[in-house]
């Protein structure tokens, strides 16, 4: 049995695909409100917070996905994904079962140095700080061989279907509702974007792989890393018609999320908008030479088509 804790996202979705063809059917998907992806595949209603669901949600688990997405909020980060972590190693330890936690990179130092699993965690923000509690509990209970686990690493998403992120909205998101599409700070600094199937693909190779655990990976992204204006260009190009888009500065910005708690919890991530911001998942694709990596201009036609963009 396979688990996924926080399955209903678009990451635990993918992820039920990726399992089912090519490794298991039998898949347990966990949450407050599970929906199933397969009619074959097993529900089960938990709350991540309490430790005793969790053991019960990991019964009979050979391999557990850490994928939940919590509300976008601070302080809120601060209080539970430290907790959720901590349930979840037990509840590993209790059943037996090896876990794959799928992070982002939050934590990380918000410079243009490129960023490899050894990167320093040094959030600047609170949403990054409580990343690194939960994932320094993780390594720790790796160290002391408390549990087989993984830690797989993915930079800002775009994709199809409920993908969630920056540029899915401010670009994909507007063009549907006929909106002008939106670029933060700079159009003229390179972007590292994951395609949300993608890392769900890599992550269940990865966690079907044995030699892969006790280490952190970065999930693959395409190497030929676009600008946002480039990323527009190609738009443009696939579109048959220039599409025009607007920038909104830091003071814009600031001064909006006065009055817009979501974007007021964006700004800690703004500096990495004003800078190359390079992702780098050469290790993964020297382990796994095979994988292919969707390209960003494969990635903007499925989404324009996904989202029926004309």
């Amino acid at each position: 049995m396979q688990t996924i804790l926080g399955a209903n996202g678009i990451i635990g979705e993918e992820l039920a695909k990726a399992l089912r063809n090519n490794y298991t059917t039998e898949i347990k998907l966990v949450g407050r409100n599970p929906n199933k992806v397969h009619d074959e595949d097993i529900v089960f209603r938990c709350d991540l917070l309490d430790p005793e669901s969790v053991k019960k949600a990991l019964e009979d688990t050979d391999i557990a996905y850490l994928t939940v997405g919590l509300p976008y909020d601070s302080q809120l980060w601060l209080r539970q994904w430290p907790l959720i972590m901590k349930n979840v190693i037990s509840g590993c330890k209790a059943q037996g079962c090896k876990l794959v936690y799928f992070d982002n990179t939050y934590a990380y130092p918000q410079d243009s140095t490129i960023q490899i699993e050894d990167t320093p965690l040094e959030p600047s923000g609170e949403k990054g700080r409580a990343k690194k509690i939960a994932v320094e509990l993780l390594l720790d209970a790796i160290g002391k061989k408390e549990i087989k686990a993984v830690i797989c690493r993915a930079p800002e998403f775009y994709g199809p279907g409920k993908t969630k992120g920056i540029t899915n909205g401010l670009v994909f998101g507007n063009l549907k509702q006929h909106k002008k599409p939106k670029c933060l700070l700079k159009d003229n600094v390179k972007r590292t974007l994951i395609f949300t199937p993608d890392a769900s693909k890599a992550m269940a190779l990865i966690g079907n792989t044995d030699d892969a655990y006790d280490q952190t990976w970065h999930l693959p992204c395409d190497d030929n890393r676009l600008t946002f204006k480039e990323f527009m260009n190609e738009i443009s190009k696939q579109l048959g018609r220039e599409v025009r888009y607007g920038k909104l500065t830091s003071f814009i910005l600031r001064i909006a999320a006065v009055f817009n708690h979501s974007l007021k919890e964006t700004l800690e991530l703004l500096p990495r908008y004003a800078i190359d911001n390079i992702f780098d998942s050469s290790k993964f694709k020297k382990r796994f030479p095979d994988f292919r990596v969707t390209t960003y201009q494969e990635g903007i036609k499925i989404i324009l088509k996904d989202y029926n963009i004309q």
